[in-house]
């Protein structure tokens, strides 16, 4: 039988064994750390009300009623095509034409 001198002695038992216990345990206890981190960024990343009824389309049919509702008081048949100012143009001498061909016209 082997004595315990020549176990003490043996180099892969005195730092094989540990640095195997090393690494296999660190796996597993990286995994459970790591699964914490994603379980607490799960719970972090709730949607907003209003974001959530977007993309639920249960809540959708309540959000498409109330625009809906909101379109059908605006009056639709009287409004005019205004177009902006390119990139280019002035903004405030294009809004100053338009504003003159508006009193002109009425």
């Amino acid at each position: 039988m082997i004595g315990l001198k020549t176990l003490q002695r043996s180099k892969t038992l005195k730092y094989g064994v540990p640095m195997l216990m090393l690494v296999v345990g660190g796996s597993f206890g990286l995994r459970e750390f790591a699964q914490i981190r994603y379980d607490a960024q799960k719970i972090k990343k709730r949607l907003d009300p209003s974001l959530e009824a977007k993309v639920n389309p249960q809540k959708q049919s309540v959000i498409l009623e109330e625009e809906y509702q909101k379109l059908k008081e605006k009056n639709l048949d009287e409004w005019k095509n205004i177009r902006g100012p390119r990139p280019w143009e002035d903004s405030r001498e294009y809004q100053e034409q338009q504003r003159q061909k508006l009193s002109k016209a009425s």
